[in-house]
């Protein structure tokens, strides 16, 4: 009688008091909403300052287990409710102590959703990495069950908690979801950037599809879109909200954010598209007599994408795994009796899955790390769309090389204007913290050209090439050549201060290894002698390089590419005569002077002012004008 009052006081408090919020996982590249996760509210009404209290007490009360199958019950209502459940998963928490409550028992879940008429394909399970498992072999193989009988798995908090690199090994799950600890700061912070390229990239190879939580920022957003994440949730999109009408199954804000962003002009999806091969999938709910004769019917294909009821991939079954019944008299009519051991779930094989705005080159690098897979499987919205074999991947890869050497300087092999151009178009229209372009011109080329010949003066821009090449590695950075003795180096999101630095820095090292070029005479007078233009005989100071850095800064620039060159022209003119060789200014629409359209310098530490001048002291002028970046929603 104890424990059916304590079944009844839970009941009451599950169904009358307590509540759910709803905050939405979103596809990185479109916007449109796979999954929401429900997250426990209200818990403070019955006294329990934290969700964990909350089921902790529900543990030492040994009603764990039927308080889990209450908030199921209670979260499924709701999400049905909110009209979320054709279209989307409902992501649910669950504690793992459950198994060691003793009324414990598998099927409950299974019967809590046909009454509300919903397959287990519709739900994921999260099982997170902050608290440590108990009796872990027991844990993995009710998971495994679980996976098999259609219900998706996802890691929560991983990276930060126990034993997530041996969960994701021996179990497998449909998704990771990489803590916020990983997402905040990812734009300036490279270590955290290395961890999560390497997470998103391991997910990728097992078949694990990516969800980045935690995501406040657009900068952050940029950043797990461009690394591979397939999925994001956060405050900048949605927070969590116990009001379903708030709820949306496309939230434009980001499908609107990827549109605007310039990166899409060198988007890969029309070249996957076009080498991608649909192969025909069956269904994981298939029986292993549609699996024969699907082999028998496609004689040429070795392997057979399998995915869910609403298209959704989960691996593939290969031809030759189930040979050994297929050309068994026995071992097929076995395989064809319902209660045999194996189905078609025991045959399929992961296999990576990448979505089709994915770049190539992350392609390839997922693929080239499975020795056996067959290809990769391409998705839209989560949806199968076609499988790209090692021979397409590779035309692809060779296509996209074969149009960068169309635009690569001829002797450097530095990106040429083209890729130049986008870059800075990419820095006037988006909305990010800052762009910095340095414009480098050597000083006293042309006499030094005259003097030693054109193989030595190759080797001097070869030198300057390379030290760009070799300072400038990171993802946030760009080198180009303009043509001649003319570079550019681009910065995105690095602080004033430090993009200043590196940029002198190079200017310093390259004024003293190009003097190794010259004749020990000229070496060592600190000048050469040659004609100037008129053809009178002059002493020319050694090569040394002038750099014009323009940063762009502020809500949007309201600066035109033909300006920025202008500006560029006039700040290099001035970095000629300065004694350190550089001049920088930012670019920024002043929101507080709304009639003013004037370009002015950004204010910057005392050491930098001399040589960080207002844009507008050169006669230039930029106006704004440009539309606006979509509003973030309110939350």
């Amino acid at each position: 009688m104890a424990m059916r009052t304590l079944e009844e006081k839970w009941a009451a408090i599950v169904f009358d008091i307590v509540d759910y919020a709803f905050e939405p996982i979103i596809n990185v590249h479109t916007g449109a909403a796979f999954g929401f996760e429900a997250l426990l509210r209200n818990y403070q009404a019955v006294g329990f300052d934290t969700i964990q209290e909350f089921f902790d007490a529900a543990y030492r009360e040994k009603v764990l287990f039927k308080v889990e199958l209450f908030l199921r019950e209670k979260a499924i209502q709701k999400f049905i409710a909110a009209g979320l459940h054709e279209k989307a998963k409902l992501f649910f928490n669950v504690d793992a102590r459950i198994i060691n409550m003793p009324d414990y028992q598998q099927g409950h879940t299974a019967r809590i959703l046909a009454r509300y008429g919903l397959k287990p394909h519709s739900m994921t399970f999260e099982i997170t990495e902050r608290q440590r498992l108990e009796n872990t072999e027991r844990v993995l193989q009710i998971l495994r069950i679980t996976q098999a009988q259609s219900y998706n798995i996802a890691i929560d908090d991983f990276g930060v908690g126990y034993s997530g690199l041996q969960l994701l090994y021996t179990l497998e799950p449909d998704f990771i979801k990489i803590d916020r600890f990983f997402i905040s700061n990812l734009a300036t912070d490279s270590k955290k950037r290395f961890f999560v390229t390497s997470i998103v990239n391991m997910a990728h190879l097992l078949g694990i599809t990516v969800i980045a939580e935690g995501i406040e920022t657009e900068q952050e957003y940029y950043v797990c879109r461009d690394l591979g994440c397939d999925f994001v949730q956060g405050y900048l999109f949605q927070a969590p909200t116990t009001d379903i009408t708030q709820l949306q199954l496309k939230y434009e804000y980001v499908e609107r954010l990827a549109r605007l962003d310039r990166r899409k002009s060198v988007s890969d999806q029309q070249l996957i598209y076009d080498k991608a091969e649909y192969i025909p999938q069956l269904s994981i709910d298939a029986d292993m007599e549609e699996v024969f004769n699907y082999f028998l019917e496609n004689k040429h294909i070795s392997f057979c994408p399998i995915t869910t009821p609403n298209n959704e991939p989960v691996g593939i079954v290969r031809e030759r795994d189930i040979k050994a019944f297929a050309y068994s008299l026995y071992g097929r009519q076995l395989l064809k009796n319902k209660s045999a051991a194996k189905s078609l779930k025991d045959f399929i094989v992961r296999c990576p899955i990448v979505d089709i705005n994915t770049r190539a080159e992350q392609m390839l690098e997922i693929f080239s790390m499975e020795d056996d897979a067959e290809g990769i499987i391409i998705v839209e919205d989560m949806q199968y769309i076609g499988f790209l074999s090692t021979k397409s991947l590779l035309r692809i890869i060779n296509e996209k090389n074969v149009a960068a050497a169309r635009d690569q300087n001829p002797l450097t092999k530095l990106p040429g204007n083209t890729v130049i151009h986008a870059y800075v178009s990419e820095g006037l229209e988006q909305k990010v913290d800052h762009y910095a372009l340095v414009y480098y011109d050597f000083n006293n080329f042309k006499p030094y050209n005259d003097k030693y010949g054109f193989r030595r003066g190759d080797k001097a821009i070869l030198l300057f090439a390379d030290i760009l090449r070799r300072r400038f590695t990171q993802e946030n950075c760009l080198v180009g050549h303009i043509g001649g003795d003319d570079f550019f180096l681009g910065f995105k999101n690095v602080p004033f201060e430090d993009a200043y630095r590196q940029a002198k820095e190079a200017i310093v090292e390259f004024t003293e290894s190009v003097k190794e070029l010259y004749d020990e005479k000229d070496r060592l007078n600190g000048y050469l002698e040659a004609k100037d233009r008129e053809g009178n005989l002059k002493r020319f100071p050694l090569l040394t390089v002038s750099a014009a850095m323009l940063v762009i800064a502020g809500e949007k620039s309201s600066c035109s590419m033909e300006e920025v060159s202008m500006i560029l022209a006039e700040m290099k003119k001035m970095s000629k005569s300065n004694s350190e060789k550089i001049t920088a200014a930012t670019v920024y629409r002043r929101l507080t002077d709304p009639v003013s359209n004037s370009v002015v310098a950004s204010s910057e530490s005392q050491a930098l002012k001399q040589n960080h001048l207002a844009v507008s002291a050169a006669g230039v002028i930029a106006h704004s004008g440009a539309a606006a970046l979509p509003e973030k929603p309110n939350n």
